[in-house]
């Protein structure tokens, strides 16, 4: 597995610290290590993590993750495949983090900005470190006329993004 650096899960917990965020979504749950991240710093802003995941044997190692942080109260784990939850989940979002299949993240970005509230803030994990693999997802958050993006170049490479109001 291959799982957020400590610097990432840092930055990860400071933003949610700083900004409040209450309704957190991950794309990409795996062994629950970016979620407990996710969930701790939400634990103090009275949030909660939703997370997506479709392979059952991480799914239980979450799970166990989970509890044995005490975290497991203020994440919802959603199994099946993301594309597929991510249509039919109500937003809007605080947060998203993506940590998923890396081809479909320009699938999962067109996805999940209309489930984005304005302000609220897009994370892709492993930008700098399959860049290759990533470069249409790069182009695309970039360019996109409701996004203002940065890669932040901490563990993998973190492309983030704010979602801007639709009054400026």
């Amino acid at each position: 597995m291959l799982n957020i650096t400590r610097d990432t899960g840092r930055l990860l917990w400071i933003i949610v610290r700083a900004t409040g965020a209450t309704r957190i979504l991950e794309v990409g749950t795996s062994n629950a290590f970016s979620t407990i991240w996710l969930a701790d710093a939400a634990r103090s802003t009275g949030g909660r993590v939703t997370t997506l995941e479709l392979n059952p044997e991480k799914i239980a190692l979450a799970r166990a993750n989970l509890a044995a942080a005490g975290l497991d109260v203020v994440v919802e784990i959603v199994e099946g495949r993301a594309a597929e939850t991510l249509a039919a989940l109500p937003g809007p979002f605080d947060l998203v983090f993506l940590d998923a299949d890396r081809p479909s993240y320009p699938t999962y970005l067109e996805l999940v900005v209309p489930k984005l509230r304005p302000g609220g803030i897009l994370i892709a994990d492993n930008v700098t470190s399959h860049a290759h693999e990533l470069q249409d997802y790069l182009n695309r958050v970039k360019s996109h006329p409701q996004l203002f993006a940065v890669t932040v170049p901490i563990g993998n490479g973190e492309e983030i993004a704010l979602k801007l109001d639709d009054r400026l």
